[in-house]
């Protein structure tokens, strides 16, 4: 026999002695919990599909450990810019071992219980009302306190509904983000444009003020090494420069490379 069953914002298939990690429930290591929110459950060729849940159907469960699942790195970055974030998330998991699967009569033996449970409390709240009245006030705290428990326990099931959302949502922008940085620049074209160099030729680019050791590595292992081939840089060539990290078109302009290779071109010679 196996079920379908929603658990935590999440619907899993599952057999009895199964062993499934769900997402981080409000219950302690040892305890058992029942999930009644079972969708179809079947049992060979026989399948009984609820509209959306099978009433009186339930899954029991017991929890075995608390953990967090694999560091998922989403990184941010903005082209032209020089704006980086990297950060990393691990998922607040629960892992739990499938007891039962009730198939009816689980809702309604609940059901009979707490009738029972109800009726108990009232006649002992009469009795009590006769002896003493003082006693009179306590059953009703007792009936407003149980609304609050149960918006306590309701929190954790919220939380991990937003732990959902936020870990869908962090898949998505890492997906965004990969297509941002995923940057080609097409050399070919550039070198095209400002003219080729050989290495035995290279100046010192460092001359040039905004051009340090690691940009000048960088330069070089496109084919640039000159003076020249910086001063014939078009609006064009600066776009395709910009794919580098922290080289921007704004910064080849505001540090006017071009203007000041041309004053180094006439000093070289």
């Amino acid at each position: 026999m196996y079920a379908i069953v929603e658990i935590a914002g999440q619907q899993f298939k599952v057999e009895k002695d199964q062993k499934v990690f769900v997402h981080r429930l409000a219950t302690e290591e040892g305890e058992t919990v029942s999930f009644d929110n079972v969708l179809l459950i079947g049992d060979g060729d026989k399948f009984t599909l609820g509209a959306p849940a099978i009433d009186g159907a339930q899954v029991g469960a017991k929890v075995l450990s608390h953990l967090k699942g694999d560091k998922v790195i989403v990184f941010k970055k903005k082209r032209r810019k020089g704006y980086r974030v990297k950060k990393g998330h691990r998922q607040a998991l629960t892992e739990i071992v499938i007891e039962s699967i009730v198939a009816s009569g689980a809702v309604k033996a609940i059901k009979a219980e707490s009738k029972g449970a109800v009726k108990a409390t009232k006649a002992e709240s009469k009795g009590a009302a006769k002896t003493d009245k003082t006693v009179k006030a306590k059953p009703a705290k007792a009936e407003k306190a149980a609304p609050v428990q149960e918006a306590k326990k309701a929190e954790p099931k919220k939380a991990a509904k937003k732990e959902v959302e936020v870990s869908e949502n962090l898949v998505t922008r890492a997906e965004h983000r990969a297509e941002d940085a995923n940057v080609e620049i097409n050399i070919d074209k550039v070198l095209h444009s400002i003219g080729t160099a050989l290495k035995a030729d290279a100046d010192d680019l460092k001359l040039i003020n905004g051009i340090g050791p690691v940009y000048e590595e960088k330069l070089n292992e496109l084919g640039i090494y000159t003076f020249e081939q910086i001063s014939k840089l078009k609006a064009a060539d600066r776009d395709e420069l910009s794919a580098i990290d922290g080289i921007t078109r704004e910064k080849i302009e505001s540090d006017e490379w071009v203007k000041q290779a041309k004053a180094l071109l006439k000093d070289k010679k």
